[in-house]
């Protein structure tokens, strides 16, 4: 780990908005200055730009190399799984780049930021202690080895498994991560009151269910629509029956969330109708959830189709949890008929249980990507593929 001088810090900040392969081709211009090393810092900082902007412009904070910033936590979702725990003692057996554990710390009175790569766990008590977080200790060891010595017992142990494989490439079955969560699960919750698990949104949730066991809430997170991470909170006596609640985190902070258990989706008999005055896409913290039937009965809307998990309603619904649209008319899925009604060939196109892809539409239509008119490509009620015209409220 190297400290930064003052010159190289102005350095970052002044070229921190620039392409880092014209800046080193630009190199032989700063013959004082380590550029390549300096570049790597700009290229993870411009990678932090979204995930963690305040981070990103602390040019007195240290970056490691582009992966750790990658799989980091960004602030609004670390800053989420903060809200939701508290007490004396936080280990987080994943430490990393060290997010989780700086959010952490404002809501318990230790926590122990336990990371097996030297270098990284140097960073990250580097970071703390210039962001004052005098409450987090740093330990640089194996997961599997600092459990095996830790006789304590936490309020919550947290984990966010590494996800690349030997080949960098993404991975998100809980078997094929590191640390072995599965293996290491009775140890943990001898350990811990409630173990915090953090999954890829791409691993099935019945899949984790089931590999998992003793689950006692799932939380699914989103930031802008987008599916972030899903929380499994595991514990040794868990309630019978599982909450999940859906989570989308807005762009001025504010949360959307909805509550369901999957009891409840089961026994939930949606009603069902061809599009009416209004069409609805949940957001995509509900969807990757499994509210499909739920949703229906908390919102009074109806269903197009039973795999289309697209909705409808006669009077609007101002506080549905996704995206509103007033549908103009629909048709069948026919070239003629499509252009006739896009006399600039030009629409959002979204599929939902539809057999064509967005790219073979477009090339089989011309129909160009933007404007503001949104396509919905799906199934009806008849098991019929049809296209709703709509326009976003």
């Amino acid at each position: 780990m190297r400290i930064y001088k003052e010159d190289e810090k102005v350095f970052i900040k002044e070229h921190l908005q620039q392409d880092t392969s014209l800046l080193m081709l630009q190199a032989k211009r700063y013959p004082d200055l380590a550029v390549s090393e300096l570049v790597q810092q700009i290229k993870a900082r411009q990678k932090a730009m979204s995930k963690l902007p305040g981070w990103a412009k602390n040019t007195d904070l240290l970056f490691p190399a582009n992966i750790s910033v990658e799989q980091s936590s960004s602030e609004a979702t670390a800053a989420f799984k903060a809200a939701l725990v508290s007490g004396k003692l936080l280990i987080d057996l994943t430490g990393g780049f060290g997010a989780d554990s700086y959010f952490f710390a404002r809501s318990f009175e230790q926590v122990v930021h336990v990371e097996q790569n030297q270098e990284l766990s140097e960073i990250a008590n580097y970071n703390f202690n210039l962001l004052g977080a005098d409450n987090i200790q740093t330990i640089a060891t194996t997961a599997a080895e600092f459990l095996e010595g830790f006789t304590g017992h936490a309020d919550v142990i947290y984990l966010d498994p590494a996800r690349r494989g030997d080949r960098s490439e993404k991975l998100h079955l809980l078997q094929d991560c590191e640390p072995d969560v599965l293996g290491l699960l009775p140890v943990l919750l001898q350990k811990a009151d409630n173990v915090l698990l953090k999954a890829s949104p791409m691993l099935d949730i019945e899949l984790a269910v089931s590999q998992l066991g003793k689950i006692a809430k799932i939380w699914v997170v989103a930031v802008q629509n987008e599916c972030k991470e899903v929380l499994y909170m595991l514990q040794q006596n868990p309630p019978a029956t599982i909450e999940r609640e859906a989570i989308n985190i807005k762009a001025d902070g504010s949360l959307s969330n909805f509550s369901f258990t999957m009891e409840q989706e089961q026994t939930i008999v949606p009603p069902y109708s061809d599009p009416l005055v209004y069409v609805y896409e949940p957001n995509a913290a509900i969807l990757k959830a499994g509210a499909y039937k739920t949703i229906t009965q908390q919102y009074s809307v109806n269903k197009l189709h039973p795999n289309s998990h697209l909705y409808t309603s006669a009077t609007l619904i101002p506080d549905f949890p996704g995206r509103t649209f007033r549908c103009l008319d629909t048709s069948r899925y026919n070239k003629k008929e499509l252009l006739a009604r896009l006399p600039n060939k030009q629409a959002n196109i979204t599929i939902r249980n539809f057999p064509d892809t967005v790219a073979s539409i477009r090339k089989k239509t011309g129909i160009k990507e933007g404007g503001s008119m949104y396509l919905f490509f799906t199934t009806d009620m008849h098991q019929k593929p049809i296209v709703l015209y709509c326009e976003k409220i």
